[in-house]
């Protein structure tokens, strides 16, 4: 085991989740060289870290299948003794195969699990007391460990922590009201109605992407609080991190945002709309508080991943939720 490389080239949010065999494994084989594959775009979450030798990134935006074939030639030539493949997708699997690495560890969804030395099964079933995403991800190396959990964990910089400490000289919050699905995004106007009611002194720090930017100006348009800031595609993802660190609580939706929190231990209250967090995706920081409607819709939840819009069009997982229910998550 003195050469591993770990695999997920799927979104932001799936990159923090595996991040805990990370330190499993630099926990069991302190020795060892951990390297870490994920797609163009993620990489900059991993950077600097410190039990990571090198980051591979593979740039699917053009000539997919072209840039796997150079990745496999990449990978062979590295001589893995172990390689862990957290997806459950066929281009990851084939790598896998590929890659002549002497153990490889996946999940049975894998088309190419038939070919790993080692498989595992991946289910989500949505019932109470289901695995969280990360345990499922360490039973891919814990024939080499043991079934101690370990939860993810980021490592922004000094020069991170750094470029965000001008806006933590008063008490914040941080509000993230974006998603890559419609039906998991609270509604912006709820989000509104939400920072119109917070003390006018508090501090506001609107995060996401640069496209989330015109939303998030209608949000804060729509409240009136004074004290708002849109730091939308103004910050890294490891200078966000930083920035949650500290604030008095982060408000996410069932997205990327949530797993950065956790990663950082910090409070964070996810509001969960078309999806339930017993399909093992919730938040892990110590203060954490999930926020979702309560009445029981049968309806819901209505897919795994969210949809681009309501099936039944009410959208009352979402309509339904009380903002007081977010509002004493500070209290708390």
């Amino acid at each position: 085991m003195k050469r591993i490389l770990i695999i997920q080239t799927a979104s932001l949010g799936d990159v923090v989740l595996a991040t805990p065999l990370i330190e499993k494994l630099h926990h069991f084989f302190p020795g060892s060289r951990i390297d870490f594959l994920l797609k163009e775009g993620n990489e900059d979450l991993l950077r600097h870290h410190p039990h990571l030798k090198h980051v591979m990134v593979w740039d699917k935006s053009e000539k997919k299948y072209q840039k796997l074939r150079e990745l496999i030639t990449v990978v062979r030539e590295q001589k893995y003794d172990m390689v862990i493949n957290t997806q459950r997708f066929a281009s990851t699997g084939l790598l896998t195969v590929l890659s002549g690495a002497k153990q490889t560890a996946g999940f049975k969804k894998n088309p190419f699990s038939l070919l790993f030395t080692h498989r595992y099964v991946h289910r989500i079933s949505g019932q109470e007391g289901s695995p969280h995403e990360i345990e499922r991800n360490l039973k891919l190396i814990e024939n080499h460990t043991d079934t101690s959990v370990f939860k993810p964990k980021l490592y922004p910089s000094k020069h991170d922590f750094a470029k965000v400490s001008q806006y933590k000289t008063h008490q914040y919050i941080t509000v993230s009201p974006g998603s890559l699905w419609h039906t998991k995004e609270f509604p912006a106007e709820k989000w509104a109605d939400f920072v119109r009611h917070l003390d006018k002194e508090l501090i506001v720090c609107f995060l996401g992407s640069e496209k989330e930017k015109p939303k998030i100006n209608r949000i804060m348009k729509a409240a009136g609080h004074a004290n708002s800031i849109n730091m939308a595609g103004k910050l890294t993802l490891l200078e966000s991190a930083a920035l949650m660190r500290d604030a008095l609580m982060n408000y996410t939706n069932d997205s990327a945002p949530m797993h950065l929190a956790s990663a950082m231990n910090a409070p964070v209250a996810a509001v969960f709309c078309s999806t339930v967090p017993e399909f093992g995706f919730g938040p892990l920081s110590d203060r954490a508080f999930v926020i979702q409607a309560s009445e029981k819709l049968s309806c819901r939840p209505c897919g795994l991943h969210g949809k681009r819009a309501c099936p039944e069009k009410h959208f009352k997982c979402a309509e339904n939720i009380d903002i007081k229910q977010l509002l004493l998550c500070l209290k708390h």
